[in-house]
């Protein structure tokens, strides 16, 4: 008897819908084909001591299991499920009616228990997409899957639910989530209003927010940096409803998201260890994975200690930073994954950390300043767009009980501010900040007037900026000018611009 049940296989970010052709004949041998990995080849015996531990009979037969289509790799234990019903099925122990009707996806401990899957959310769009009735997914995946309209979504807990649900036996709740129900809304346990003083700092993390912009912070030890950092996503407007999926899918496929979690509400925060791989941060391995640049999409990648990572690993962060998306390209196939991040790094300013201190002398020798900025690639700096020198409080300054202005309240500028450029490149598919216009765009959206070109030609000259420092600056200060809310750049708002090019080789560490 031949009988089929639907599975999904992960590419990417993605999903491709997998169908399990079971045949029985005669003899007791076991035959697993369509590129299965070695998990899913162990899955026999998960399957066989389920089934014997809830009553149920294995088939002493010739069992020869086909997953098609056969030139996608199947990885992973999540197969257990749809295999041991397609086997049930195949030897008249599960009605093959609603087969056809569902995606099927698990992990079965040897009692029959039902353990957690990677992915199910690809998953549940992959299927409502071609058409199928529901998917059918462990209890713990079941509000992750929800999120996907136009499709039933049953959460079971041990296979004899599954066997039950098919037979007519049991009755199965679909798990319901309305996305209009479901709250977007991000909340922090911590914001701007800790940090005391530092409001120059702060504008321009404000300034960066606004337009999505990269930022380096350069300070000596203890001066804020990470502080500062961590707290700029509490400023950053909320994700849309469309990046909160986006977002969710990108954990959902590495298996990082909580246990009953539907979306995630808050924008990412990453910060991989210095001693990180190009692989861990850029995504790949033998079956390409996301790494910290795509968990970081829709957030924020914080690289702290900056010059300590390796120079190749840093190096390959500059293709994803111009085009927002990783390329992993493998002999059998090529995988793209999104990574629209904020960039904010953070770096001493000198080997001893001290350099241009206000009370603590330099100790480092002449020429270490600039061997140590060299770790840091010229290409690499250019694509930064604000370069922010941090200072350590004094006393009085620290003492200050006065609290500073909340996050939400810089929340709201901000937000103000991506409006309008939502508003201006409202024509322009994959444009939705400053930070994000091409050359072109620079052109007719950062026009300026006859003082201001001077003024930036000046300091052009002064400073012995490339080229594509030049466009940062200007889109750094467009987006100053649309906090202010002008239509114009102004000489004020180019002014602040320029002073966030600080680490520029020409005017730093010499």
């Amino acid at each position: 008897m031949l009988v089929k049940t639907f599975g999904s296989a992960l590419n990417g970010i993605d999903a491709i819908t997998v169908t399990i052709e079971v045949n029985m004949d005669r003899g007791v041998q076991f035959f697993l084909v369509g590129l299965p990995d070695s998990a899913v080849k162990e899955s026999q015996q998960r399957i066989e001591s389920a089934l014997n531990n809830n009553g149920l009979k294995y088939p002493k037969r010739k069992i020869t299991i086909n997953m098609a289509p056969a030139d996608i790799r199947k990885e992973g234990s999540s197969y257990d499920l749809p295999l041991a019903i397609a086997i049930l099925a195949a030897s008249e122990q599960v009605s093959v009616d609603l087969l056809d009707k569902y995606v099927i996806m698990g992990e079965l401990s040897l009692d029959g228990g039902i353990n957690p899957i990677k992915g199910a959310l690809p998953i549940a769009i992959r299927a409502a997409e071609e058409g199928f009735k529901g998917v059918i997914v462990p209890k713990a995946n079941a509000n992750e899957a929800a999120v996907v309209e136009g499709i039933e979504v049953y959460g079971v807990e041990n296979l004899m639910d599954v066997i039950n649900f098919f037979n007519g036996f049991h009755h199965l709740e679909p798990t319901k989530l309305s996305l209009e129900d479901e709250d977007c809304s991000d909340v922090y346990e911590f914001g701007f209003e800790d940090v005391r003083g530092q409001e120059n700092i702060k504008r321009a993390l404000e300034v960066a927010a606004a337009g999505s912009h990269n930022v380096i912070l350069i300070g000596p030890p203890g001066s804020g940096k990470t502080m500062l950092a961590k707290r700029l996503p509490t400023i950053l407007p909320p994700m849309t409803l469309k990046e909160a999926l986006e977002t969710t899918k990108i954990h959902s496929v590495v298996g990082m998201l909580g246990h009953g979690v539907s979306l995630m509400r808050t924008r990412p925060f990453r910060s991989p260890h210095h001693t990180t791989s190009y692989v861990g941060l850029v995504g790949g391995g033998t079956y390409p994975q996301p790494g910290e640049i795509s968990l970081a999409h829709n957030g924020v990648l914080f690289l702290d200690e900056l010059p300590e990572f390796k120079r190749q690993v840093l190096e390959v962060l500059r293709q994803p930073m111009e085009d927002r998306l990783v390329t992993i390209a493998r002999a059998k196939q090529t995988v793209e994954f999104p990574a629209n991040f904020m960039l904010v790094a953070a770096m001493n300013p000198c080997p001893c950390g001290y350099y241009n201190h206000p009370t603590k002398e330099c100790t480092c020798k002449p020429g270490q300043v600039e061997t140590y900025l060299s770790r840091i690639s010229g290409p690499l700096l250019d694509r930064i767009d604000l370069h922010i020198e941090t200072f350590p409080l004094s006393y009085e300054e620290l003492a200050q009980k006065q609290p500073g202005e909340k996050s939400a309240v810089v929340r709201e500028r901000v937000v103000k501010a991506r409006m309008i450029q939502v508003k201006r490149f409202a024509d322009v598919p994959g444009i939705h900040c400053n930070a994000q216009m091409t050359t072109k765009m620079i052109q007719k959206y950062c026009n300026l007037d006859e003082q201001c070109g001077l003024l930036l030609k000046n300091a052009m000259e002064r400073l012995g900026l490339s080229a594509r420092a030049r466009d940062r600056i200007l889109k750094v200060s467009r987006t100053i000018a649309d906090l202010a809310g002008s239509e114009n750049i102004t000489t004020e708002h180019l002014a602040e611009a320029i002073q966030y090019r600080s680490l520029d080789r020409d005017n730093w560490g010499r």
